[in-house]
């Protein structure tokens, strides 16, 4: 019967861990499946941070589902020991190992965390693309600067290109997130912040707001989609001939709170938009 329970024990585990394997290996999980040059690192980070932390998580659960079983109301062979409470061994084993991985860890974080600043710029030989992303209510404004074009909640980017986000919002603070390309960041309105990206494979990859803002939250996302550099001047010459303008009077109209927006592309009719949407909660704007 011990054996018997035992068996069922082990067996239980076993199915659980395959199972969750089978869950990992079925589902594509962003942060696990990255395809940008800073998400591949904040993944390798990830897991280095995870398995030092299980150095220490497993052998605590091991143990305590140990302790548990080894004293037992009804195991009477277990030694009974009140009197016992130092061994110096075994302190210095249980606080000595913890105290080293934290180390490891603080070292580790430090460095990655100069690395992976957001406002680090990716040391690259393609020149840069520009784009200004703006957090609206509920959507997202994509500013193409330098080639005179924006979006509504679609971002072609593309491959192997260094991205300079310049974030803002003209809404309540939100945050802006493409898993698998790298981390989030807030966008806030006012304030200018910035993220730096790059995707080395090309695809279609899910961005969404990763901060709660409202009632149309739910359906704040967008698709960036990375493709070849021929692919994206071939777009950027067809956005140019869109037949849409964006201009202060038009955005106006499009900054008003609407969900589940589909996709636009406009000329950009006015260079300043983003430099203006900032300011506009610094100063007093123009009467148009």
């Amino acid at each position: 019967m011990k054996w018997a329970r035992r068996l069922i024990i082990v067996a239980v585990l076993a199915i659980v861990v395959v199972a969750g394997l089978s869950y990992l290996g079925g589902h594509n999980l962003a942060v696990l499946n990255p395809k940008g040059l800073i998400a591949t690192q904040e993944q390798r980070l990830l897991i280095i941070a995870t398995l030092l932390g299980l150095i220490v998580v497993l052998p605590v659960f091991a143990l305590t589902a140990g302790i548990v079983w080894r004293y037992r109301a009804s195991n009477t062979r277990a030694t009974y020991q009140p009197d016992w409470d130092h061994n110096p061994v075994l302190e210095f084993i249980w606080w000595g190992i913890p105290c080293a991985i934290i180390a490891v860890l603080a070292v580790i974080t430090w460095t990655s965390s100069h690395q992976l600043d957001p406002y680090r710029p990716i040391s690259s030989n393609v020149k840069p693309l520009t784009v200004q992303v703006v957090a609206l209510d509920w959507k997202w404004l994509f500013i193409y600067p330098e080639q005179h074009i924006a979006t509504v909640n679609f971002l072609p980017l593309p491959v192997n290109t260094p991205i300079n986000f310049e974030i803002t919002s003209d809404a309540p603070m939100n945050s802006f997130w493409i898993p698998q390309l790298g981390g989030q960041m807030y966008a806030m309105p006012g304030m200018s912040s910035q993220l730096h990206l790059l995707a080395t494979t090309p695809g279609v990859y899910r961005g969404s707001s990763a901060n709660i803002s409202g009632q149309g939250f739910a359906g704040m996302h967008f698709n960036a989609q990375v493709v070849g550099a021929a692919d994206f001047a071939t777009w950027v010459k067809a956005a140019q001939a869109a037949p849409q303008r964006l201009d202060w009077n038009r955005y106006t109209h499009l900054s008003q709170p609407s969900q589940n927006n589909p996709l636009a592309t406009y000329q950009l009719a006015a260079p300043d938009l983003y430099d203006t949407i900032v300011m506009k909660f610094m100063m007093p704007m123009p009467q148009s």
